[in-house]
């Protein structure tokens, strides 16, 4: 549907970029402002969750659905694939989700360290463990109600949780290598696999006793048991769902998936569904005619930072690296998670004739990746919550870090030379080199500044913007910003920092959960060569298209 768009009547003139901010010596624009913008229009379609992983049949025979990214917990209607969100933001994040012998739910949230439960729908929400970095996959004995946890890439340990929240969790086990999205048997052992040692395995809860089912999975990242002697695995890297047989370890692959597979769950009826992080994917599967049917997906991920050039845009998805065809709007993977273990969830991009560079402030890193041959080159690592890159043509790159307010140029030998080039900025979002060969950044606390490529006194270009993020220059030499705090973008002129609205009420500025950085997923812009401006929309997944009209 397409998306309101405010007018104003008067064009203001742009001034030439050689009286830009009083510089000399930029080149002049060859095309001319338009008079307004048509309405968005779709050019990749919308999806739900913001990356999707855990997944639970609870006793209603209701399909749930966790994101970690997007803060919440989902409903997906098993017939028609409908999405709706089922626990809202941040309560809501999940990376797992486990339904008890009563109705209870327990799920984890990820990124705050928290174990939450209620006891049905409509109670209070409850959180029974905190502290425990990285609690990654929860399932209930349905035998004892008792509870247990897990923590992985965060933390390496097993615990179970006292269900009235007033005593410490017991530690069972600690550096299993990785004990990821598990089931509690009717035995009362937990069946899972470990994501870093390609094994899956089954562990007393009593004494922390492990013994190893199969091996020689990629990684495999979730396991359940089908009450008949198997147990199914989803292998990550390869998109393989695995039956393994209990009494041989006997592995058969039963359907090959797209990778980045995450989790799944087993209905009562036999049906398996399982969730692909890169695509908001899930699929179901029947193991007994061997098909599949995809209830609910996307093209993308979580769409954050943008750059074009001629009829290809480049999109950093968190989960992966997506490249797309503007002229048709088709999808294609440069990168996807965990199918090349070097992506460090790409939350910008940045581009040179030579090079993108994908900036993850969630890591820490920014990889360099040749365009010719879309290898990684190399990875920049011990950053301070890099939010935007820049490669440079001369093998630098410009790298702006949130954590220490300042913009950096890194050069030489494995980029360990730093040039700082302005520091003391409340928040640097997202940046593009200017055609005056300035560095223009975005500031969270409200400001478009110029920085000189050479360092020195940024200059405020405009103020008084709300969280402003993604941002790029137009063919006639105004500047593109996105306004994530008032869900819009707007068109500014360096040359006095008025401005004019592109576009409103846009799906943008995903709300952060607990403890995380307030530009959250950077909403990115660009603006291809005929004025087109590109937007990418963390609140739906999807990515817009605002032509100029003339």
């Amino acid at each position: 549907m397409p998306l309101p768009l405010r007018r104003r009547a008067a064009a203001l003139a742009l001034a030439l970029p050689a009286l830009v901010l009083g510089l000399a010596g930029c080149s002049t624009p060859t095309a001319h402002r338009p008079a307004a913008w048509a309405a968005p229009e779709l050019l990749v379609q919308p999806s739900a969750f913001a990356g999707v992983h855990g997944l639970a049949v609870d006793g209603a025979g209701r399909l749930l659905a966790g994101s970690v990214v997007g803060n919440s917990m989902w409903e997906v209607d098993r017939r028609t694939g409908q999405a709706r969100v089922f626990i809202g933001a941040p309560e809501g994040q999940a990376d797992d989700i486990a339904v008890g012998p009563r109705g209870e739910l327990a799920w984890t949230n990820y990124l705050m360290g928290m174990l939450r439960y209620r006891e049905r729908d409509g109670a209070p929400l409850q959180v029974l463990a905190r502290d425990l970095p990285g609690l990654n996959s929860v399932d209930f004995d349905r035998r004892t109600g008792r509870l247990y946890a897990s923590q992985v890439f965060l933390g390496d340990a097993l615990w179970e949780i006292d269900r009235t929240g007033q005593k410490p969790p017991r530690l069972i086990k600690k550096d299993m290598g990785g004990f990821n999205g598990f089931e509690v048997g009717p035995d009362g052992w937990l069946y899972g696999p470990l994501w870093f040692k390609g094994q899956v395995v089954k562990i007393n809860p009593a004494d922390g006793a492990m013994q190893v089912i199969a091996e020689g999975f990629q990684i495999p990242a979730a396991a359940n048991l089908d009450g008949k002697g198997n147990l199914w695995v989803v292998d990550t890297r390869t998109g393989e769902l695995v039956r393994v047989e209990l009494a041989t370890g006997r592995k058969s692959v039963a359907k090959r998936f797209t990778p980045s597979l995450d989790n799944l769950a087993i209905a009562p009826d036999g049906m398996i569904y399982v969730s692909n992080m890169a695509n908001n994917a899930v699929d179901a599967f029947n193991p007994a005619t061997g098909q599949s049917q995809r209830l609910t997906g996307g093209a993308v991920a979580v769409p954050a930072g943008l750059k074009t050039e001629g009829d290809r845009l480049w999109v950093a998805d968190v989960f992966g690296f997506r490249e797309v065809q503007l002229s048709s709007g088709a999808v294609s993977d440069i990168f996807r998670m965990q199918r090349e273990p070097e992506l460090e969830y790409p939350f910008s991009v940045g581009l040179s004739r030579t090079q993108f560079a994908l900036s993850s402030w969630f890591t820490g890193t920014v990889q360099l990746v040749d365009r010719a041959t879309r290898k990684t080159a190399s990875v920049i690592h011990g950053l301070k919550a890099p939010y935007d890159a820049i490669p440079m043509e001369d093998g630098s790159v410009i790298v702006a870090e949130i954590g220490t307010g300042s913009v950096t140029r890194l050069s030489g030998p494995k980029h360990a030379q730093r040039q700082l080039l302005a520091d003391g900025l409340q928040g640097p979002v997202q940046m593009v080199l200017g055609s005056d060969g300035a560095v223009y950044v975005t500031e969270a606390a409200g400001r478009l500044l110029r920085v000189p490529a050479t360092g020195g006194a940024p200059q405020v270009v405009a103020q008084g913007l709300q969280m402003p993020e993604g941002l790029a220059q137009t063919p006639w030499g105004s500047f593109i910003v996105a306004e994530a705090g008032a869900q819009r973008l707007v068109e500014i002129n360096p040359a006095d920092g008025s401005r004019r609205s592109v576009a409103e009420q846009l799906p943008i500025g995903l709300a952060a959960g607990p403890g995380l950085p307030p530009p959250y997923v950077p909403t990115g812009v660009a603006v291809g060569a005929d004025g087109s401006v590109y937007v990418s929309a963390d609140r739906n997944n999807a990515i817009y298209r605002i032509r100029p009209a003339r």
